[in-house]
């Protein structure tokens, strides 16, 4: 069984959800060309993607140790079955939020249901409707996906290479290096650096 889970859960601990007009601390990250603030603030915020992972360790080690994201809560937590349809009401599951630059948005969740543990499968190599991408941006790409080939249960589906991408409103174009790989669970990561 493999699930990603966006946004959040109000019976998860670590949560946090933004109502009315109050607005989040502001980004680190500069805005990509030709993509502007709205005029007026948006409903919602896409606060995080939480995977549910096979093996905490085999996950830290990719994405906090590799990636480079930053462990802010670590915590296990009982879960009803229901809100979240996974595991068995009442198991016991450790939930790890991990976060890039930005204090508000953006973050990583990693669950794992420890008591009794979720039966996975093998997951697929292929992508098909209702799967995910995680586009994410890094400093080092190429130094990063070296580092990912020695995670175990990583499989590469593209070596580090440029990408062209026409420009936003005939803007100039868009050059970003990557490499694509399923992490340990299957979930298949775009890891990328922007050029320009």
């Amino acid at each position: 069984m493999r699930m990603v889970v966006l946004g959040c859960a109000t019976l998860l601990a670590g949560c946090s959800v933004n109502i009315g007009n109050e607005t989040p601390p502001p980004a680190s990250a500069p805005r990509a060309a030709g993509v502007e603030a709205p005029q007026e603030r948006l409903p919602t915020d896409v606060r995080r993607a939480t995977i549910i992972v096979r093996d905490m360790e085999k996950s830290l080690r990719l994405y906090r140790d590799v990636i480079g994201l930053e462990v802010n809560y670590d915590t296990t937590v009982t879960t009803s079955g229901v809100a979240l349809p996974a595991g068995e009401p009442g198991a016991t599951a450790r939930l790890v939020l991990l976060n890039a630059n930005d204090p508000w948005v953006g973050w990583i969740g990693l669950m794992e249901w420890t008591s009794p543990p979720i039966p996975a499968d093998d997951y697929p190599k292929r992508m098909g409707p209702g799967d995910v991408v995680l586009v994410l941006n890094t400093d080092d790409v190429e130094g990063r996906c070296a580092a990912a080939k020695d995670v175990p249960g990583v499989t590469f589906t593209a070596e580090p290479r440029l990408q062209v991408y026409p420009g936003r409103d005939g803007g100039a174009e868009i050059r970003v290096m990557g490499c694509n790989f399923f992490d340990p669970d299957g979930i298949l990561i775009e890891l990328n650096q922007i050029l320009d």
